[in-house]
């Protein structure tokens, strides 16, 4: 477990390092070195703040708010970037700095304000999760909405006051700058002649997004689901059942076989084994890998050569286990199916072998076992409770007798050499080998003589129930198993309850235990988390614009970045776990900013008395460059977690190709679709109301009075 954590702050260092890959694209936008610290000290002031929030709370560095401190380092800069962008540009233009300063923070801080609430308000739902995956996520959600918020203050106070005193305007410039400057220009010229298109033709473009929602509607039904996905921990959990009445020595003998099977993988890095638990029939061997950094291959493909060296032991059944991913114990199995029936337990287990043989043609299902077993070895001594009173032997001497012969019974303990040592009263291993052995001990009678067994007890053999288990009041069986490679539970669990609605007798009724029945209920309370999530932005929104229709218009770019993230979810080959959903959340509160900035600064130029088409294009070219800023920041910051490698990356992945997918197609989409949906509601709004003064009276009936 050391390792561990070890391995996972240091990929983590590894990540925060990589993160800086951001200050090209900074001085890329900017073309200034001095404009180009200013949002880089947003990252430190704002993750200082996110650990005093974090100590307040009493929460800890962990892997999760670890993984909150990364996923931060992107996101915190984004404020900034839109206040630097804003004041930077009037000082371009000749305007003194503070004078600059004060009108740009003035023009952008209720934008600032709103997105800053936008991403809080993500969380909210988040922090308030049950259950096992609720608990885990609530210092995951706190931390970063902690950081989030330090950043907006940081934004509204910090980033301005640093503006007026490092910039200042440049009256010439390298060539470096100039061929930037031409190239940027060219991109906003060429964005400006793109929107004045389909500003043209705005029912081909809801026709387009209709498409793309239709696409990632596809996408969702397509990628699979599952809890978590199976982390390379670095240790394999060996698991081996012994034939019922097996002794420890045996289920130790066939734990010997596994040790010599891990001492033939070279990645072994220690392994050790223990027999008897959590009843005699079973054994559990223990393999410690080497560090990730000194292997090449991982966790999961060692477990499933292993997996082929189980299937050949003689003498039991065995199978390797990857621990699972959200601090579940070792020793429970993804899959746990309960079958329940008030019938007797005989013909309970009759329609359990039934359904195990129908799951085992499926082939994503691997190593099916069932917890009810009738068919325990076991020994019946009845006692001639006549002959014991005629010889003046209690029972209770022969039942004391048979658990010190047998069993054995501490009588002392003496010391030798300093050492303390137990003194063990039991029959030799060789002499209480077979039942016949039980009749050949002895008892003291009244008078002193001793009795063979044999004469006053009959020893019969038999079987019956390990141990009849219940679930929900009924009589219950748990069917335990793995999932095979290529497949999730996401696809396991709806064929098991097909087979089930085949094979069972409509009395019986089915359930869900451990990771299974975790995986339904958090699919189930993700899902409401993100309807609240969509919700509670709204609001928000809704709160800010003293509107319900601009709102609207800004949510509209959530389904185009559902599709872009699903998509390279796909690609990537992820699923739908609580860290790729979790990375949908956090997407909502993104994708928003871009159109918070256009319909935002719409109504400001609105107000000021241009037309809607010629405000909606003039907004949108001159936030081209923050939203293509802010989205390169996001999506440069979120690259290291996509390809990050060592301890937690395959939860880190998830994360990370959500947000690259997602603000990468959903940004490219937002800059025609929120102008062209901004529009067509305000036409809608503003029909039967008197037309604008100011030259509006052409351009509000159509885009081409728009064109410069």
């Amino acid at each position: 477990m050391a390792d561990e954590i070890a391995g996972f702050i240091f990929a983590a260092a590894i990540t925060f390092i990589a993160m800086w890959i951001v200050v090209p694209l900074f001085f890329f936008f900017l073309r200034n070195f001095r404009a180009t610290l200013i949002p880089l000290v947003t990252i430190p002031v704002s993750l200082v703040g996110a650990f005093a929030l974090m100590y307040a709370f009493g929460f800890t560095i962990n892997t999760l708010t670890l993984l909150a401190m990364v996923l931060a380092i992107g996101l915190v800069v984004d404020d900034a970037i839109v206040v630097l962008e804003n004041i930077y540009r009037n000082i371009e233009q000749g305007m003194p700095r503070v004078e600059a300063a004060i009108k740009g923070i003035k023009e952008i801080g209720f934008a600032v304000i709103a997105m800053t609430l936008t991403l809080v308000a993500v969380f909210a739902p988040l922090a308030f999760s049950t259950g096992r995956t609720g608990r885990l996520f609530i210092e995951f959600a706190l931390a970063l909405a902690g950081a989030v918020l330090v950043s907006g203050f940081v934004a509204l106070t910090l980033s301005p006051m640093m503006c007026s005193k490092l910039l200042r305007h440049e009256t010439k410039h390298g060539r470096l700058y100039r061929a930037i400057d031409g190239f940027l220009d060219a991109l906003t010229r060429g964005y400006a002649s793109s929107l004045a298109w389909v500003l043209a033709h705005r029912w081909t473009v809801l026709v387009g997004w209709a498409i793309v929602v239709a696409a990632g509607a596809g996408l969702f039904t397509l990628i699979r689901s599952e809890l978590a996905p199976l982390e390379d921990r670095g240790v394999i959990f060996g698991r081996i059942q012994s034939p019922q009445g097996s002794t420890v020595e045996y289920t130790s003998e066939q734990l010997r076989a596994i040790e010599a099977y891990y001492a033939t993988i070279p990645e072994a890095a220690a392994y050790n084994a223990v027999a008897g638990f959590p009843t005699v029939d079973f054994g559990n061997a223990i393999l410690r890998l080497k560090p990730w950094e000194e292997r090449s291959r991982k966790q999961q493909d060692i477990a499933r050569e292993l997996n082929q060296k189980f299937a050949t032991l003689p003498g039991a059944i065995g199978f390797a286990v990857n621990p699972p991913s959200l601090g579940q114990s070792p020793r429970a199995l993804p899959i746990e199916y309960v079958i329940m029936a008030q019938i007797p337990y005989a013909e309970l287990d009759r329609i359990v072998t039934a359904f195990i043989a129908e799951m085992g043609k499926y082939p994503g299902v691997q190593n099916l076992q069932s917890d009810l077993r009738l068919n325990t070895p076991e020994l019946r001594v009845e006692v001639d409770r006549d002959k014991l009173g005629d010889l003046g032997i209690a029972v209770e001497t022969v039942g004391r007798t048979l658990q010190t012969m047998l069993g054995g019974r501490q009588v002392t303990r003496f010391k030798k050499d300093g050492e303390q040592y137990d003194v063990i009263v039991q029959v030799a291993p060789r002499d209480r080998a077979r039942p016949n052995d039980i009749s050949d001990i002895y008892v003291r009678a009244r008078d002193g003589s001793m009795v063979q067994l044999a004469n006053v007890v009959t020893v019969r053999e038999g079987v019956s129930p390990q141990s009849l288990n219940h679930f929900n009041r009924l009589r219950a069986v748990t069917i335990t198993g793995q999932v095979a490679p290529g497949y999730t539970l996401g696809d396991v669990l709806p064929v098991m309850d097909q087979v089930a609605r085949q094979v069972l007798p409509q009395a019986a009724l089915t359930d869900l235990n451990g990771q299974s029945r975790e995986f339904r209920d958090t699919r189930g309370s993700i899902y409401l988390t993100f309807a609240l999530a969509i919700i509670f932005i709204y609001l928000v929104l809704s709160a800010q614009f003293e509107s319900f229709a601009d709102p609207f218009v800004i949510m509209l770019s959530v389904p185009l970045s559902m599709t872009g993230a699903l998509l390279a979810l796909w690609a990537a080959g992820g699923t739908l776990n609580i860290y790729s959903q979790i990375g949908l959340i956090t997407l909502v509160g993104l994708i928003t900013k871009h159109g918070i900035l256009i319909v935002e600064f719409s109504n400001q130029l609105r107000s000021r008395g241009e037309a809607l088409f010629a405000a909606v294009k003039h907004a949108s070219v001159l936030r081209l460059r923050p939203i293509l800023m802010t989205t390169g920041a996001m999506v440069l910051g979120a690259v290291p977690l996509a390809l990050a490698t060592g301890a937690g990356a395959e939860s880190r992945k998830q994360i990370g190709w959500v947000i690259v997918g997602g603000l990468t197609l959903g940004t490219v989409l937002t800059l025609y679709v929120v102008p062209t949906v901004y529009t067509l509601v305000r036409e809608w709004l503003d029909r039967g109301k008197p037309v604008a003064a100011a030259g509006g009276a052409v351009a509000a009936h159509g885009p081409a009075a728009s064109a410069e």
